[in-house]
């Protein structure tokens, strides 16, 4: 990790290596795409042995409070942004432009503001990103992770359509 000094501005560069990553990935099961920018890491995700959606579900319908009461991660259905991490996730969709049930899409920043911190205020490391990355990986797979608000990530778990909008 080094400390970039821009004017009077801080910023943290992490320095991931995509080996790590992708060990990661392959170790909770997903298929993936890595792509290595100076600025970020962006993986295509794919479930592919898995029957049910991935479990990113809509955290503001009541129906699914069960979730909600078990998650550890939840995404700014707005921006896409996982809450307190430096991941971003979005959608993958498929020809028509639904979403895929068992795919998304997860992008890791590599510069960060130098006062940011994780949950418990925990400094940022490479390691703990590869924690972090590890714990919502596993999240989607098995307790699930909830969508706050917006429109630009949908949930894929749960009830995804608003209570009533069947014919």
């Amino acid at each position: 990790m080094q400390v970039l000094q821009a004017g009077r501005h801080k910023f943290l560069l992490l320095e991931l290596e995509v080996e790590s990553i992708e060990h990661v990935a392959r170790q909770a099961g997903f298929a993936f795409k890595l792509e290595d920018d100076a600025r970020r890491v962006v993986l295509d995700l794919h479930a592919e042995n898995r029957q049910s959606p991935l479990l990113l579900f809509d955290a503001t319908d009541s129906g699914n409070l069960g979730w909600f009461s078990r998650c550890h991660f939840y995404v700014d259905g707005a921006s896409g942004a996982v809450l307190q991490t430096p991941i971003t996730v979005a959608n993958q969709r498929d020809r028509s432009g639904r979403a895929l049930p068992n795919a998304v899409r997860v992008q890791i920043n590599k510069e960060l503001p130098a006062n940011f911190r994780l949950p418990n205020r925990t400094p940022v490391t490479e390691q703990t990103i590869y924690l972090v990355l590890s714990n919502f990986l596993t999240a989607l797979l098995n307790t699930g992770v909830g969508v706050c608000g917006g429109s630009v990530v949908k949930p894929l778990a749960g009830r995804t359509e608003p209570a009533g909008s069947r014919n």
